[in-house]
């Protein structure tokens, strides 16, 4: 009797212990499809965050690319710096010419005077700041005539130029010494004068004219 008993037990016991069993690994069969669901679902949305991150980097490289070119356009100072360092001396005119001229390479023009009073015209690439070439000036009574005007002053053409940028793009500065000496600084929005021993920049009384003209 009771060896019936406690195999009776030992039965229930038996049977709620495999019914616990399965009812676990029935758990384990639904619950682990989905973790595997869910586990891929996470491993795809962070190879798509990947390329998306890689996307956005390349797209970024290539604006920082574009804008870098375009910041890296060589200006009037810059023109300036670089003819001189070819041809040392004294800048007196520095001019953007871009009508297709030297190859078709658009350029800066710089009058350099040396101490001797010879005159060369030096060009520089607009885009790089390479030299192109410099030839010299036959006449050499205006270079000398640039450096007496000048006699006394301390803003070269270098500087009239960064003064004249505080008003737009510079596209020219040259000497003039029609009377005291005075750099005239041409830019994208208008015409100033820059002075020699100041560097003060006041609008020119021609462009004054014209906008009254206008």
């Amino acid at each position: 009797m009771k060896r019936n008993i406690v195999i009776a037990t030992v039965t229930a016991a038996a049977l709620v212990t495999g019914g616990t069993v399965a009812a676990y690994a029935s758990g384990d069969d639904d619950s682990a499809p989905a973790q595997r669901d869910s586990n891929t679902r996470v491993a795809d949305d962070r190879d798509d965050d990947r390329d998306d991150s890689r996307d956005d980097s390349q797209d970024g490289t290539r604006d920082d690319d574009t804008a870098e070119a375009r910041t890296a356009e060589v200006t009037a100072a810059d023109a300036v710096a670089a003819a001189l360092k070819r041809t040392p001396g004294t800048a007196v005119s520095v001019d953007r010419e871009d009508d297709g001229d030297n190859d078709g390479a658009d350029a800066w023009e710089v009058d350099v005077v040396t101490s001797d009073g010879t005159e060369y015209t030096v060009r520089i690439a607009a885009g790089s700041g390479k030299v192109l070439g410099a030839d010299r000036d036959d006449d050499d009574s205006d270079g000398r005539d640039d450096l007496a005007a000048l006699k006394g002053t301390t803003v070269d053409a270098r500087e009239a130029a960064r003064a004249g940028a505080a008003k737009g793009t510079v596209t020219e500065v040259d000497l003039d010494d029609d009377g005291p000496a005075v750099w005239t600084v041409e830019t994208t929005k208008g015409e100033w004068k820059v002075d020699p021993r100041t560097a003060e920049l006041s609008r020119s009384q021609d462009d004054d004219r014209q906008a009254d003209d206008d």
